[in-house]
């Protein structure tokens, strides 16, 4: 028999499903992501720590779990909701179910909701905090719980995704018949600043040459004084991006002496250090398909997204130039230094299982630390 789970919300709704993955009682901030496929790599990224994920595609699981589309070294949402589960997978990759692979690792599910109900009242409230529950719990005692749940900007949450000790990446693209091919560059060298980076950004950066040195957001400065890398990188990361000052103060100091790129949180720390300000989206960015216009070129990429917060267009300085915008809602997608070898990116170009339309971003930053290390 399948186990009764409840989720529910701070406005006082509620949805009665049937629990997945691990049992017990999770809570966070609400979001929904469109895409399609990737599920795992959505489940792993550390962007999402602190949330509950909705899908809006309504069968998940089909393909199971494998061990290499990892995003991470585990799942990080705080908990799973999805319209209709299999338990059943068909993969000549998969090695475990979605079910299993939630349960190994502590993860609450529920499924059998109307998602495009929760999906349509999440865009019409905005982010929602919520609780999902295996629990004999009553929906007013589950709702009271929902209320409870702190707002994620005041949680220190890249302390729970970053590294704690700097390490060499060596993995680079994986290809059909071999898997992840082992690469180890040795210039340019690129510190990336771990404030919750995934896996296929360093294996990007490490597929276009680039010898790759992972540090913690609290080692960052020290590291860059004392080894000199030829290139700074900002990773995504939960969070509200006001709070990781160490970040902002590291772009701040080393702007116009070795190139700057961000993605993601790494974007809005970059147009924090410049002078720019930040908000908090109504209901963020979370998919495989939202579309971004570069405006230098006229070129539409198709993207992939996870944020929630973006920066104000009105609040950057004069230097700063907007590079790219997203055409659903004209947010900043993109922004440049007009003098100094800084830019950064909302959206992930380094995205798996794709869109891979913004590839090109890696190359161009691994070549402009190539010509700054000469």
């Amino acid at each position: 028999m399948k186990k009764k789970a409840i989720l529910a919300l701070e406005d006082g709704t509620y949805f009665l499903g049937y629990s997945f993955g691990a049992e017990g009682e999770t809570q966070g901030e609400l979001v929904f992501n469109t895409s399609m496929t990737g599920y795992q790599e959505i489940l792993t990224d550390p962007s999402y720590r602190g949330q509950i994920v909705v899908m809006t595609y309504t069968q998940i699981g089909n393909y199971g779990v494998n061990e290499e589309d990892l995003e991470s070294g585990k799942v990080q949402v705080n908990g799973f909701v999805v319209k209709e589960v299999f338990f059943r997978y068909s993969n000549w990759r998969a090695t475990k179910s979605l079910d299993e692979y939630l349960k190994e690792n502590g993860v609450v599910g529920i499924a059998g909701i109307d998602t495009r109900a929760l999906v349509k009242k999440i865009r019409e409230h905005g982010v929602i905090r919520g609780v999902i529950s295996t629990n004999n719990i009553t929906p007013e005692e589950a709702v009271k719980k929902a209320r409870q749940v702190p707002d994620i900007s005041e949680l220190d949450l890249i302390q729970e995704v970053s590294t704690r000790e700097s390490y060499l990446w060596k993995q680079g693209e994986w290809r059909l018949s071999e898997g992840y091919i082992e690469t180890e560059g040795e210039k340019p060298t690129v510190a990336v600043v771990d404030f919750g980076v995934k896996f296929n950004i360093l294996r990007r950066l490490a597929s276009e040459g680039a010898k790759v040195v992972v540090v913690p957001p609290e080692e960052a400065f020290d590291f860059a004084k004392k080894e000199r890398p030829d290139a700074l990188f900002l990773s995504n990361g939960p969070g509200d991006p006001q709070r990781v000052v160490e970040g902002i103060r590291l772009v701040r100091e080393f702007a116009g002496k070795i190139p700057i790129l961000g993605i993601c949180l790494g974007c809005q720390i970059v147009g924090l250090a410049l002078g720019g300000r930040t908000y908090k989206l109504k209901f963020g960015h979370h998919g495989g398909n939202h579309p971004v216009k570069d405006l230098k070129t006229g070129k539409v990429e198709i993207t992939a997204q996870n944020h929630n917060f973006a920066i104000d267009p009105d609040s950057l300085p004069s230097e700063v130039e907007i590079t790219h915008i997203n055409l659903l809602d004209e947010t900043v997608e993109g922004i440049r230094h007009k003098e100094l070898p800084i830019f950064a990116v909302q959206y992930h170009p380094e995205n798996s299982p794709g869109p891979h339309d913004s590839y090109y971003l890696f190359k161009a930053f691994v070549d402009m630390a190539k010509r700054a290390g000469q």
